[in-house]
This record gives C-alpha cells, sequence and structure tokens, in this order.
C-alpha cells in the first residue's frame, strides 16, 4: 500500500511538473496578480489530472488480466512513450511563450475553472497516463479497487503539493526572476522524465535476458 501511495504523489508530480501551456498561464497569474491566482489555475489543472488518471485507471483495470500477461511488454512500451514524452518536454522553451504583463483581476474560481478547461482539453494525456501506469507498475491484478482509488487520490496529492510548490517559488523570487530559468526547469524535468524511461527500457531488456 506505502508504494502505491509513493508511486501515486510521484505520478502526481511528474505529469504537473513539464511547462506547458496551464503552467505557463499558472506562472503569468502568479507573477501578475497573486500567488493565489496561480495556485487556483493550478488546481483546476489538478482536476482534470486526477480525472483522466481515474478514466485511465478504470480502463485498464478492466483488462488486468492482460496486463498482467504482458507486463514485462506494457513496461517497455511505457517507457519510451515515456521517453518521448522527457525528449519532448527538453526541447520545449516555455519562455517564449511567457507574458508578464498585468491582468484584470478575476475571481479564484475563473481562474480554477480556465485552468480546468484547458487542461481537459488535451485527452492526450490518456496516453502519457498509460506510459506511467505501465512504467511504474501502478495497475496490478491483486490491487482492490479501493487500493486503487487511493492511488488516484495521491495523484491529485501529488498535484497539489507540485502547485504549493511552484506558485511559493514564483511569488517569492518574482523580483529576480529571469525567464531562463523556466527554460532550465524544463531541461531538468525532461532529463528526469528520459533517465527513468531509459532505466526502465534497461530493466525490462535485462529481465528478459535472464529469462533465457
Amino acid at each position: 500500500m506505502l508504494g502505491l501511495i509513493g508511486k501515486g504523489l510521484f505520478i502526481g508530480i511528474l505529469v504537473s511538473a513539464p511547462l506547458g501551456p496551464v503552467g505557463m498561464l499558472c506562472i503569468q497569474r502568479t507573477l501578475g496578480k497573486g500567488r493565489w491566482h496561480g495556485f487556483f489555475t493550478g488546481m483546476g489543472a489538478m482536476l482534470s489530472d486526477t480525472i483522466y488518471a481515474a478514466v485511465t485507471c478504470l480502463g485498464m483495470g478492466f483488462v488486468d488480466g492482460f496486463i498482467e500477461a504482458n507486463q514485462a511488454v506494457l513496461q517497455l512500451v511505457g517507457s519510451i512513450v515515456l521517453g518521448l514524452f522527457g525528449y519532448y518536454t527538453y526541447r520545449n522553451n516555455p519562455a517564449k511563450k511567457l507574458k508578464t504583463q498585468r491582468e484584470k483581476k478575476i475571481s479564484y474560481t475563473s481562474d480554477f475553472f480556465t485552468g480546468f478547461l484547458l487542461t481537459f482539453s488535451n485527452v492526450l494525456i490518456v496516453l502519457l497516463y498509460i506510459g506511467l501506469f505501465a512504467r511504474f507498475g501502478f495497475i496490478k491484478a491483486d490491487y482492490s479497487i479501493w487500493m486503487l482509488m487511493v492511488g488516484v487520490m495521491c495523484i491529485g496529492v501529488g498535484a497539489v503539493a507540485w502547485w504549493l510548490g511552484v506558485t511559493y517559488f514564483i511569488s517569492k523570487m518574482g523580483k529576480w526572476f529571469n525567464i531562463m530559468d523556466l527554460w532550465i526547469l524544463n531541461k531538468i524535468v525532461g532529463t528526469v522524465i528520459i533517465v527513468l524511461s531509459i532505466v526502465g527500457i534497461i530493466s525490462v531488456l535485462y529481465c528478459y535476458s535472464l529469462s533465457f
């Protein structure tokens, strides 16, 4: 159970960390309107990510027998998908999309829903979740539906922790904030994801070679 909780927290952070459109909107609002506007934008993204995680988890749960029988292949495919995502993150330069001008004040509810809708419109995140769940063995035949629900909730908690940390850092460092820091952060995140992908591929191939 502790392993599932740890995986959920890590996946939640990993999904939230790359600075895509929502991440840039969150940073823009933190700089232009204040930390909590950025945070509630991230909370909208968190809710969308958690819904997609639950849907993916439910769909993969229906084929748990297939997953158990083809675990090595799925982990290999998941690691490759993860590597491609990491490469995209590494190459992406979010600093080009950042606008620091101040916006008109809007409510936290509007921040929340814009973050939610912007994230929810990206249905391709399901492919990322499939890759992550396969890579880290998030779904197993002996996991009950309640355990998986706890795992999905931990994904949401991981996302909350990420947005809390990011908005706190941006709000405190705003005066010295350099847009190059975004570029460096995405390089670091992309590198971590690529390393995880390579480790996954090597571990699967190593275990496969031992079976012969």
